[in-house]
C-alpha cells in the first residue's frame, strides 16, 4: 500500500508529477544528511557496531553514574577538567584520561573490554604499564590511585574492573579498564574473607596473563597512592626480574638505595611490586599462580615469599643491590621502606622525614580499622581525593584546640601509664566534643592525637625494637579510636544521633573551600561571673565568649544564632559542657561513644595482653591500664 502514491503521481498530470519527484529527492538528500551526522568519524569504529547485549541506553548508564561515589562530575576532588576534544582518529583506549565518552554513546560491549595484548599496548609507554584492580567498593580509592597518576604526567595505566558496575563508573569517567570476569560482589568483602583472598588470586592470574605481553609490569593495589613519578627510579635497576616492597619496618638503608636484601626480615609486600617480562619472572608467576590454585588455604603473599625465598643469595654483584631468588636464577630487589612506605614507616615512624627523604608511595598497611581506617588515614595525610561536598557538610563543622600538660606529653618514661595519662586526657575533651557536635548537629573534625606507645597486634616494649619511632608521636586516629565504628550507621532510637567526623588536617586540605575557611566563629571559654563572660552581650567581630560549665539550654541558645557560620572553634573543650539535660539522651550518647574506642596491643610476658580504652575511665576511680585478669574481663567496656 505504500507504493500506491507512487502509483497515482505517475498517472496524474505534469505538475503533481514534478512535485511528487521533489518531494522524494528531499526525502532522500535528507535522510542521508542525518544518516552521515549520526555515523560521523566522531564515533570509533568499534562504537558504531556496539553489541546488543548492551541493553542500557547511554543515558541511563550516565544516570547510574551519577550515584553518590560516582557522579558524572569533573571537579570530583580535584579531578583535572576534561582536556580538549581528541582527535577523531582516538578511541577509548588512546584517549586522554579524564576524557569520558560523549554522552549518548553507547557503552561498548563487555567483549570490548577482554585483556589482550592489544588493548594494553595502546596504553604502554616506554614499554611499562602501571596496574591496579578492584571492585564498585573501592571505586574512591582506585581513583585518587589514578589521580594522584596523572598529576604526576603519568598515563600508562590500566585499571583492572572485577564488576560490571566498576567498569561502566570508570568507562563513563574517562579512566582507562579492562574486565577481569571476576564476577565480584560489588561491596567491601573486609580483609581475611574468603573473598578477600579470591581478589589475592585474581592478582597473581592477572601478573601471569599480562607479562607473556612481553611488557614490563608495576603491579599496585589499590589501597596506595603515588606521590612521586617511580618510573626512573625503577629504571635505575635494569638487571632486576622482580622489586618489591616490603613490611620491613627497621631502616637498612639511609638514601635512596634498595634495602639490603640481606637485613630485611620481614615479609615482602605485594601491595606494590615490579616485573619484568624475563623468564624467570614468568617462571615465578606462573609457578606462584599454581600454587594458590591447587590451595586455597595459602594466602597469596604467603605464597609469594615462600617461593621467593625458596633460595635467596648470595647478591648478583657488589653495587646493584640485586639478589638472586626463587630458582637461583630471578634477580630480586628490595624497594627501600623509607621512600616506598609502608603504613608504619609513613603514618607512624614518618621515616622518609627523619632521613630528609622525598617518598614515591604510601601503602595502608599496619592498620586497625579496616577499609574506613585507610581511608582515614590516607586524609589525615591529605593524599585522599573527597568530593566537594565532603568539605562542606550541612550543619558546618566543629573544632577545638587541643589542650595537653607538657608534663603528659615530655616528661618520664614512655610506658604503659604515661601512654594512657596521655590518651585518656585528650579522649575526655574529645568526648565532650562529640557531645557538643551531637548537640549541635555538626561535624566534628578530630584533633591530632598523641600518642606514647605504638600500637602492633602482638607484645612489644612499646616502639619496635630498631625502628626509629620517635616518642611521642602524632599517632592515627586508628590507633586509638575504632575508625570504621565511628562512621557506622547506629539505630538511633538506641543510640542516638550519628556524628559525623572528620580527620584533624581537614583545614589544611588545599581542597577546602574558601567560603567555609572564611566562615568562621572562635568561641573563647570564660569562668562565669568574670569580666565580659555574659552570653547574652558577648559577641564581637572577633568571635564570643561562653561560661564554662553551659547546660544544653545555653548551648542552644546561643549557637542558634550561628547556624549558618561554616565552622565553629572552642578554644578548649576542658569544662565546656555540663551534659545534657534528658537522661534517655545522655545514656544514648554514652551507648554510642563508648563503641568508639578500641584496645591497645600488646604487653609482653601476658596472656591476653590487650588492654581496652574506656572513653569513660575517669568515672572508675581504680581504673589501671591492664590486661584483663580473667576471661569473664575481657570484653569492652559496655
Amino acid at each position: 500500500m505504500g507504493w500506491i502514491p507512487f502509483h497515482d503521481a505517475a498517472n496524474s498530470k505534469p505538475l503533481f508529477l514534478t512535485i511528487y519527484a521533489t518531494v522524494i529527492v528531499g526525502i532522500v538528500f535528507s535522510s542521508f544528511y542525518v544518516f552521515s551526522a549520526i555515523y560521523s568519524a566522531d564515533s570509533s569504529t568499534w562504537f558504531s557496531s556496539s553489541s546488543s547485549s548492551s541493553s542500557s541506553s547511554a543515558s541511563s548508564l550516565i544516570h547510574v553514574d551519577q550515584g553518590p561515589n560516582v557522579s558524572q562530575r569533573t571537579d570530583w576532588g580535584a579531578v583535572p577538567a576534561p582536556p580538549p576534544k581528541s582527535p577523531k582518529s582516538q578511541n577509548m583506549w588512546t584517549r586522554p584520561i579524564w576524557e569520558a565518552p560523549p554522552r549518548g554513546e553507547k557503552r561498548p560491549s563487555l567483549k570490548a573490554f577482554q585483556l589482550t595484548k592489544t588493548l594494553v599496548e595502546q596504553r604502554v609507554k616506554d614499554n611499562v604499564i602501571i596496574v591496579t584492580f578492584g571492585n564498585y567498593a573501592f571505586m574512591d580509592f582506585i581513583l585518587t590511585w589514578v589521580k594522584h597518576l596523572t598529576d604526576l604526567g603519568i598515563s600508562n595505566l590500566l585499571v583492572g574492573a572485577m564488576d560490571t558496575k566498576l567498569l561502566e563508573a570508570l568507562y563513563w569517567r574517562g579512566v582507562p579498564v579492562f574486565d577481569m570476569g571476576s564476577h565480584m560482589s560489588t561491596i567491601d568483602v573486609g580483609w581475611g574473607t574468603p573473598t578477600f583472598h579470591k581478589m589475592g588470586r585474581e592478582k597473581v592470574i592477572l601478573i601471569d596473563a599480562l607479562l607473556p605481553f612481553g611488557y614490563e609490569l608495576l603491579m599496585c593495589d589499590t589501597d596506595m597512592v603515588w606521590l612521586k613519578n617511580p618510573l626512573p627510579y625503577l629504571a635505575r635497576f635494569p638487571g632486576a626480574d622482580v622489586l618489591t616492597s616490603s613490611d620491613q619496618v627497621v631502616p637498612t638503608v639511609v638514601d635512596d638505595r634498595l634495602d639490603i636484601w640481606q637485613q630485611v626480615g620481614a615479609a615482602y609486600n605485594i601491595g606494590i611490586f615490579h616485573w619484568r617480562p624475563t623468564d624467570s619472572a614468568k617462571k615465578l608467576a606462573r609457578e606462584w599462580k599454581e600454587m594458590l590454585l591447587a590451595d586455597d588455604k595459602i594466602w597469596d603473599q604467603n605464597g609469594f615469599n615462600d617461593l621467593v625465598r625458596r633460595q635467596l643469595g648470595p647478591s648478583v654483584d657488589e653495587d646493584s643491590g640485586l639478589a638472586y631468588a626463587y630458582d637461583g636464577n630471578l634477580k630480586l630487589g628490595l624497594l627501600p621502606a623509607s621512600i616506598f612506605c609502608s603504613g608504619h614507616t609513613y603514618f607512624v615512624q614518618s621515616m622518609y622525614q627523619q632521613l630528609r627523604l622525598e617518598p614515591y608511595a604510601v601503602h595502608t598497611t599496619f592498620q586497625y580499622a579496616g577499609t574506613d581506617g585507610k581511608r582515614h588515614r590516607l586524609r589525615e595525610a591529605k593524599v585522599f581525593y573527597d568530593p566537594p561536598e565532603y568539605y562542606d557538610s550541612p550543619g558546618g563543622f566543629l573544632t577545638f584546640k587541643p589542650s595537653i600538660p607538657k608534663s603528659l606529653l615530655l616528661d618520664g618514661e614512655h610506658n604503659l601509664e604515661s601512654h594512657f595519662a596521655l590518651i585518656n586526657y585528650q579522649m575526655k575533651q574529645i568526648r565532650t566534643a562529640l557531645a557538643i557536635a551531637s548537640l549541635l548537629k555538626r561535624t566534628l573534625v578530630m584533633p591530632p592525637l598523641w600518642c606514647r606507645l605504638d600500637r602492633l597486634w602482638f607484645p612489644h616494649p612499646g616502639v619496635l625494637e630498631g625502628s626509629i619511632t620517635r616518642q611521642p608521636f602524632l599517632c592515627p586516629l586508628d590507633h586509638v579510636f575504632e575508625v570504621n565504628v565511628m562512621l557506622k550507621e547506629f539505630p538511633e532510637d538506641e543510640f542516638g544521633p550519628g556524628i559525623n567526623i572528620r580527620e584533624y588536617s581537614f583545614f589544611d586540605n588545599p581542597l577546602m573551600p574558601k567560603q567555609v575557611k572564611d566562615s568562621w566563629l572562635d568561641v573563647q571559654l570564660c569562668r562565669e561571673g568574670s569580666p565580659g563572660c555574659n552570653v547574652t552581650n558577648n559577641t564581637s567581630s572577633l568571635g564570643i565568649r561562653l561560661p564554662k560549665h553551659s547546660t544544653e539550654e545555653t548551648f542552644k541558645s546561643v549557637f542558634s544564632l550561628f547556624k549558618d557560620v561554616k565552622v565553629i572553634q572552642f578554644s578548649t573543650m576542658q569544662d565546656a559542657f555540663l551534659g545534657f539535660t534528658d537522661k534517655k539522651t545522655e545514656e544514648k550518647f554514652r551507648k554510642r561513644v563508648k563503641r568508639y574506642v578500641g584496645i591497645w596491643c600488646c604487653v609482653k610476658g601476658s596472656d591476653p595482653g590487650h588492654i581496652y580504652y574506656d572513653m569513660y575511665w575517669d568515672e572508675k576511680p581504680n581504673w589501671k591500664p591492664i590486661p584483663p585478669q580473667a576471661s569473664e574481663d575481657d570484653h569492652p567496656p559496655w
